[in-house]
């Protein structure tokens, strides 16, 4: 085997130019197949990054009525929904899918809290003492609430950055004082999110909902809640997954804990629904993934076309080393050795185009990465296979010319000029 792989370097070696032209083919295949699947999973990395976020693996759950959510803004509480209680959200904690949960109600367009004259028209949350650690968001200056604040009822609130840019204007706002419906929150802290994620925006729906939250949120203690809003409303919850694929899982079983616990009226419809941007990241995902591999299937013809090259040089070589396929056989080589010194000689060469595919499917991986801005994943198992596979070729397309030579006649072949 080692003879047969020494001699096939040294043929390859002693005709260079031609045995480059002949694996261009398996190059240009294996190139185009190795960044196409890596564009793939960089995509399918991107579309997961831009629906799921900052990699909190937070899930929203919500009341519904029918297919659109429950607005509380607009319409009167109906009967029968009433407040979460401890021991549900003792209940959804101990799922297995969920690492944390917590309870929150909001106004996604808050007019009515001021900064002396200064407006904000962004999002104002009543939060739980879970609820920074669920969605990733730390104390960049000041402190946060504490069970004090909840218990005592204090009138304090946090602000991200953008909310403090937006009611302050670049004044250090801690100690301050705003007003939410007349009712004066002293600010404790500003805080911001581990990771900043901004989605991609689509069409103008997409940007009117993130136009809303880009103005900034306000944050106060969600036993001071009914001073906003001067009733109870139906809470909504975040999760945070035990991992990003337990998402869709720990979403749907939290809703289905909280849809049992409604008394409301079966022809108002409600149901709580989990928010699974997991499942529509997977959507995206196949459709992409059906899409490019329609090219992949294109860009295993030059493979074909490749092969093809293998065998027809092969036979020129079969051809070149007649006689001296004829001398080896005259002093007692069998027709398997022939057969064999044939077939690894068309291998390695398939095999050293694989090999200079895959670098060259790494580089256009990451001139395309660099030209799209999806994220650059080569898939190591393609790659693998892809060297494999090229492997595969050189066996089967140099087949015939080495059959060829292990069945030439000694006599004839040492004939033959």
């Amino acid at each position: 085997m080692f003879e047969n792989i020494s001699l096939a370097f040294q043929g390859i070696w002693s005709h260079k130019m031609r045995s480059f032209l002949t694996m261009l083919g398996i190059i240009i295949g294996i190139g185009s197949i190795i960044s196409i699947v890596s564009t793939i999973k960089g995509t399918n990395e991107q579309i997961k990054q831009n629906l799921i976020g900052s990699g909190t693996n937070a899930v929203k759950v919500e009341l519904y009525q029918g297919d659109n959510t429950f607005d509380t803004e607009y319409n009167a509480i109906p009967e029968g929904v009433n407040p979460i209680s401890q021991d549900t959200l003792d209940e959804i904690t101990a799922l297995d899918e969920v690492a944390e949960a917590s309870l929150y109600t909001e106004r996604t367009y808050a007019e009515y809290v001021y900064h002396q004259n200064q407006n904000f028209t962004g999002t104002i949350r009543g939060i739980d003492e879970h609820y920074f650690n669920v969605y990733g968001y730390y104390i960049q200056m000041g402190r946060g609430f504490t069970e004090d604040d909840f218990s005592q009822i204090r009138k304090v609130a946090i602000v991200d950055r953008t909310a403090m840019s937006s009611l302050f204007e670049g004044e250090n706002p801690l100690g301050k004082t705003i007003e939410i419906k007349s009712e004066p929150y002293t600010i404790i802290g500003i805080t911001e999110q581990s990771m900043e994620f901004e989605p991609v925006i689509n069409d103008p729906s997409d940007y009117a909902i993130y136009n809303q939250s880009s103005n900034g949120v306000v944050f106060v203690p969600d036993t001071t809640w009914p001073l906003v809003a001067q009733f109870d409303e139906p809470q909504k919850v975040a999760l945070k997954a035990a991992s990003t694929d337990d998402m869709t899982n720990a979403g749907k079983k939290t809703a289905d804990l909280l849809t049992a616990t409604l008394q409301a009226d079966s022809s108002m419809n409600l149901s709580y629904r989990s928010q699974d941007l997991l499942e529509q990241a997977k959507r995206l995902q196949d459709l992409s993934s059906s899409t490019n591999q329609q090219l992949i299937w294109i860009a295993s013809i030059s493979l074909l076309v490749g092969g093809i090259g293998v065998m027809n040089i092969m036979l020129v070589s079969v051809t070149e080393r007649t006689r001296e396929i004829g001398l080896k056989k005259a002093i007692g080589a069998r027709k398997s050795r022939i057969l064999f010194q044939f077939l690894t000689e068309a291998a390695v060469l398939t095999s050293l185009g694989g090999l200079l595919g895959v670098g060259a499917g790494i580089v256009m991986a990451k001139v395309i990465s660099g030209m799209s801005g999806a994220p650059m994943a080569i898939d190591v198992g393609a790659t693998v296979i892809a060297v494999a596979f090229s492997v595969l070729i050189g066996v089967v397309f140099g087949l015939l010319p080495a059959i060829k030579a292990s069945n030439l006649n000694p006599i004839e072949a040492l004939r033959r000029e």
